[in-house]
Order: structure tokens, then C-alpha cells, then sequence
């Protein structure tokens, strides 16, 4: 997960924690009322609203179909030195309920390639969660309520961008993969490796290689495939030159 510098905004570090992350806490109601914490993959969605595959046989997806409630909590990998408890960490809370938007699907997949050998049996199904309130612990004494309109993104007017986003991530994973590793090698100083986009929005790109992350922020907002290619021709002349 790409680290948060020091003065990065509440709003901007809970964004950067949900956009970055892979796997999470998952807490649901249990069939006793009983709180039952799963660890769960999870995808956003372009408003970075959090997406899951489920199996109907698990014990979460068993109790949301009778309480959808949920809290999920991200947080990022403890440091090799200090307090571990110093780590940054975001909690979601909200409903959660299944989806059938091809959309949906696509982006969790792009985002957790390997769930493609059991997302197709039948009882394995995406579901979305609906935030309702946002809790940040940017470290030591550093906890705040967040509103959800400050962390998801606001994507009106981005249908356009929203209906050319595979095409345009199979684009540059496909004929621009040295751009792709260039952004995270040079403009985000990851290690290097076989880095790929899961998916664009309006802000910017997720990146993954193996089970590291970076979240590629791009300097204006977008809203349209040409607007897309813009940004990323830039970035890639930018990092080619960084």
C-alpha cells in the first residue's frame, strides 16, 4: 500500500486507504446478534465504493441476507519500527447488497485477477456496500468522523469515462505496459515489477503488481476517454524524463 505523506488531508488519506487496499475486516451481524468479523477481498467501485465477491455458503454472506448492516475496516501495513498501533486505518459502515452491474464485476476481477477460477460458480456473486458514515484513525491520536460525500468521489458527468474504462485499462496493460510500470516506478517510487491498471476515474488510476499497490492521482480532473489519454500521455512523458 502506498504510504500517506505527512500532510496529506483527512479526506484525501481515508481515500487513499480504501482506493489502496486489497483485503479488509469485514463485520457483520451474526445469527445470535453477535458481531462476526470476516477478512474479505474487496475492489472499489469509480466512486470507491467498496465491492466483494461472496459465496452463498459463508458465514457473512449468511448473515447480511438477514442483517445487511456492516462495518469494514482497511487498514495499512503496521511499520517495520514504532508502534504498530500508529498505522493509519479507515472504517466504512453502511448496507451491503448484492449487484448485478456488469460494471461491478469487471472492476472487481480487473482489481483481484485470480478470483477469475471461482467468480463464475453459481453461488459466488458481487455485492456492493452503500456508506453511510466514514471513521479515520490517521494514526496515534489522530481519530476523526469523516462525511462520506468528502470520501467517495463524486463522478457526475463521468458516464462517458465510466462506459470506455475497460476498453482503455486493456489499452495500456496491453500496448503500454512500460507507461504503466513508468508510473509507479518513477512518479510513485514503487519497487519495480509487473505492474498493471485495475481501473480510472475521474481523480485517477489503481494500480497492482503481485500484492503491491499505488494509487496514481492525476494532476486535473477527467471525465472522458480523450481527456483520459491526455492525462496519461502526459504522465508517461513526465515519467520518462523523471
Amino acid at each position: 500500500m502506498t504510504e500517506a505523506p505527512a500532510e496529506l488531508p483527512p479526506a484525501h488519506n481515508a481515500r487513499r486507504l480504501l482506493r489502496c487496499g486489497l483485503t479488509a475486516s469485514l463485520a457483520t451481524v451474526g445469527a445470535e446478534g453477535a458481531p462476526f468479523v470476516s477478512l474479505v477481498a474487496y475492489a472499489t467501485r469509480m466512486d470507491g465504493a467498496p465491492l466483494f465477491l461472496f459465496s452463498g455458503l459463508s458465514a457473512h454472506t449468511k448473515n447480511l441476507a438477514r442483517d445487511p448492516h456492516f462495518a469494514l475496516m482497511i487498514a495499512e501495513p503496521a511499520k517495520e519500527a514504532g508502534d504498530p498501533m500508529d498505522s493509519a486505518r479507515v472504517t466504512l459502515s453502511g448496507r451491503i447488497a448484492r449487484s448485478d452491474a456488469p460494471g461491478d464485476r469487471a472492476r472487481f476481477l480487473r482489481r483481484h485477477a485470480s478470483a477469475e477460477l471461482y467468480a463464475g460458480l453459481p453461488d459466488f456473486k458481487i455485492h456492493a456496500g452503500e456508506i453511510a458514515d466514514v471513521h479515520l484513525v490517521g494514526g496515534f491520536a489522530r481519530a476523526r468522523g469523516l462525511a462520506v460525500r468528502d470520501v467517495l468521489l463524486d463522478i457526475a458527468g463521468a458516464g462517458a469515462l465510466a462506459e470506455a474504462e475497460e476498453g482503455i485499462v486493456a489499452h495500456m496493460n496491453g500496448d503500454h505496459a512500460e507507461a504503466v510500470g513508468l508510473y509507479a516506478a518513477r512518479l510513485l517510487g514503487r519497487p519495480p515489477g509487473a505492474w498493471r491498471m485495475t481501473g480510472i476515474d475521474p481523480e485517477g488510476a489503481d494500480l497492482r503488481a503481485e500484492n503491491r499497490t499505488a494509487r496514481l492521482v492525476f494532476g486535473r480532473r477527467i471525465a472522458t476517454a480523450g481527456e483520459a489519454r491526455e492525462v496519461l500521455v502526459a504522465l508517461a512523458k513526465q515519467a520518462r524524463t523523471a
